[in-house]
């Protein structure tokens, strides 16, 4: 009689292990194509593109292959650490103001 609930389980575990090894046909999704001119300026996408002074790459980060980029790079403004108001933030060495 064990033999027998073993064999069954064991049937019964294959059938199983059949089902599970079907795929689902992949479904197609068309993709939204949108050109970096139309998004709006909030998003972190065109804030990279404003600061690029050459080519960019598809997400809008200056592509660093080009010498225009390499030298907007080196220049790097004089505040780097800004709060959300654009005022600098003085946790950082660079904005904090020298005492005599």
């Amino acid at each position: 009689m064990k033999k027998l609930t073993l064999i069954a389980a064991f049937l019964l575990a294959f059938a199983g292990f059949s089902f599970a090894q079907t795929a689902a046909p992949a479904k197609k999704t068309a993709k939204a194509k949108t050109a970096a001119t139309t998004t709006t300026a909030t998003t972190p996408a065109t804030a990279k593109t404003a600061t690029a002074a050459g080519p960019t790459k598809k997400d809008g980060s200056a592509d660093m292959r080009y010498k225009a980029n390499k030298d907007a790079a080196k220049t790097a403004p004089a505040t780097t650490h800004l709060k959300k108001d654009g005022t600098a933030d003085k946790r950082f060495k660079e904005n904090k103001t020298k005492k005599s």
